[in-house]
């Protein structure tokens, strides 16, 4: 019979003992992945914790689900299915992962645990390189000083000669033709052509240079961890020999300064896999090792998908007519607050 505290064992296998084992700990202050995330916003930081966020150690589990970002979706999928436990990537938190009320109340409701694994993730296998064609030859997880900040510099493999190889091979790892086949199918089905797909959206592409550019060694940046052009600047300082620079998981628009100054420094740029594919390139292999480590446990991975729909086109009749008559009657002005002295 596996429990959950098996479950935070074999992460804390997986990821070299950085888990955190007790509340105590992280309260101490001293354990390097417990990590306060903050934008400055009032109100909107989140204390990231390696390990067992909610849940009973004791409780046996039959089946485990790996996701990216723990949400009301997810908890009621896992209630749903017979889900005992989640491990999610991304950082936990109160309303933010649980449909705006409290996690205990909600996790207790289906004897959901929930486990998170960040920052303590990161770092441990070349995967996302691999699946973009380089290996990686120096890598930093806190470039310029900053958390998370993570950054590769990579030599491309034999087969890859230039930036529309890097892309072919793309394409051939994430199956992006199911995702296009799924989206015609909806977009017939729903009789709405304009409906659009992340994964398809952000899929990957050159933003300087042409496919047929020639690449010989790579710079792999992540922009949304806070990668500037001045850490793009030092960082070609320090590789003069990089003539390409790759941005992964997140991604940069026309206009934006990395791309301004890599087109200023003569320097390649492309976009790789954008966040939405972070599940396939870190949440397979962590599932898979899961699966390796837990003997008669299940394991199931939860896959976001997101589409855009035009709001003409949301719903049949029925759910239009209750969306507008809801709308007029009681949203456009009706609901005045009192203000009590």
């Amino acid at each position: 019979m596996q429990k959950v505290s098996d479950l935070f064992d074999a992460l804390n296998v997986i990821t070299g003992g950085r888990m955190v084992a007790s509340l105590e700990e992280a309260k101490e202050g001293n354990h390097p992945f417990v990590i306060l995330k903050s934008s400055g916003i009032y109100g909107k930081d989140v204390l990231e914790i390696p390990g067992l966020i909610h849940g009973d150690p004791d409780k046996e589990i039959k089946k485990v689900a790996v996701c990216m970002t723990m949400t009301e979706l997810s908890i009621e999928l896992a209630g749903a299915t017979g889900v005992d436990a989640i491990v999610a990537h991304h950082p936990i938190a109160d309303a933010a992962s649980c449909g705006g009320v409290t996690l205990k109340d909600y996790l207790d409701l289906y004897e959901i645990a929930a486990l998170e694994c960040h920052e303590a993730f990161h770092g441990l296998h070349p995967g996302i390189a691999y699946l973009h064609g380089h290996k990686v030859i120096k890598s930093d997880i806190s470039y310029g000083g900053i958390h998370g900040n993570v950054m590769f510099v990579g030599e491309p493999f034999s087969e890859i000669q230039t930036m529309g190889d890097m892309l072919d091979r793309l394409d051939a790892h994430m199956c992006l033709e199911d995702d296009a086949a799924l989206l015609e199918a909806e977009r017939r089905i729903k009789g709405v052509q304009s409906i659009e797909e992340t994964s398809l959206l952000t899929r990957g592409r050159v933003l300087v240079g042409q496919r047929a550019s020639p690449v010989s060694k790579i710079l792999h940046i992540f922009p949304h961890t806070g990668f500037t052009k001045e850490h793009l600047r030092q960082a070609i300082i320090e590789n003069p020999d990089v003539d390409t620079v790759l941005a992964s998981i997140s991604r940069v628009y026309e206009g934006h300064e990395l791309i301004n100054e890599a087109r200023s420094m003569g320097l390649n740029f492309m976009v790789g896999n954008s966040h939405v594919l972070e599940i396939l390139e870190n949440g397979l292999p962590l599932a898979y090792a899961l699966d390796q480590l837990l003997e008669d446990v299940e394991i199931v991975v939860f896959r976001d998908r997101v589409t855009s729909t035009p709001l003409a086109n949301v719903g049949h009749q029925q759910l239009k007519d209750y969306a507008r008559q809801f709308s007029e009657a009681h949203l456009l002005g009706n609901n005045i607050l009192s203000c009590h002295s």
